[in-house]
């Protein structure tokens, strides 16, 4: 009970900093699914996600803003490359830094699963760029790779999304990625240039996109998890809650 209470009271903190930031209207899509309907509330909260998304300030180099709110989600978790956490369970994502939909995910669903599961030791997050948007998710996901090679992966990929732009509108430049990774606390700016660039990195971009396809996956984000209680990686249908994916983690956790 006193596990479930201090993560409650987690939760409870991190919605008071965030309005404090400024993030209040973020919350409005908050993702509910009911079992019958839940397709087609799916499909209307994308319309939402992709609407609003649309109409984003997001994209801009000179103002990119979140990075105080990623910091304490992410702060005391440990980070290799692009997995958060220690693992037991693994749970995979699969998402293109461009999707609209993933940075919803991002905001409204992770977060809960973070600070509970992933923060508690029970799981590790594991994000696998998959560039199904355009062209410009490609080097947005090697910056993301680059990133996590200094130990700010994670960093990263949330901040990106809280400052996302409107899909295939250009602003994916070296001059945006730089910021993020500035904001996102990457040490060597001048190794991470040099990394994200390099046909190593490019290839990973394109191997987990592979992997993605391999699984079956056709749309982001994409989950799967693996477990004692799986066997091997078992994807999982679009989770409507971050409960959804937590009792996923939970499932996985018993052999």
């Amino acid at each position: 009970m006193s596990g479930r209470h201090d993560r409650e009271a987690r939760r409870e903190e991190r919605l008071r900093e965030d309005e404090q930031a400024g993030a209040a209207q973020r919350r409005q899509r908050l993702i509910k699914l009911g079992s019958a309907a839940g397709f087609l509330a799916l499909v209307a909260i994308a319309v939402v996600v992709v609407v609003s998304g649309s109409k984003t300030s997001g994209g801009d180099a000179s103002s990119v803003s979140g990075a105080q709110a990623v910091n304490r989600l992410l702060s005391g978790i440990p980070q290799h490359g692009l997995v958060l956490g220690e693992p037991k369970v693994t749970l995979y994502e699969f998402g293109d830094l461009q999707c609209p939909f993933c940075k919803g995910f991002s905001e409204e669903v992770l977060p809960q699963v973070i600070e509970n599961q992933v923060r508690d030791g029970e799981a590790k997050l594991v994000f696998g760029n998959y560039t199904i948007i355009g062209a410009q998710s490609t080097p947005a996901g090697a910056a993301a790779i680059a990133a996590g090679e200094q130990g700010r992966g994670w960093n990263f990929v949330e901040l990106f999304y809280r400052n996302q732009g409107a899909e295939n509108s250009g602003y994916v430049t070296d001059a945006f990625l730089a910021a993020i990774a500035k904001g996102a606390g990457v040490p060597d700016i001048a190794k991470w240039n040099a990394d994200r660039k390099s046909k190593r990195v490019l290839s990973e971009v394109e191997a987990t996109t592979a992997e993605a396809e391999q699984l079956g996956f056709t749309g982001t984000p994409s989950f799967a998890v693996k477990g004692p209680g799986t066997s091997g990686i078992e994807t999982l249908e679009t989770p409507g809650s971050a409960e959804d994916l937590e009792s996923a983690i939970e499932g996985a956790l018993r052999p």
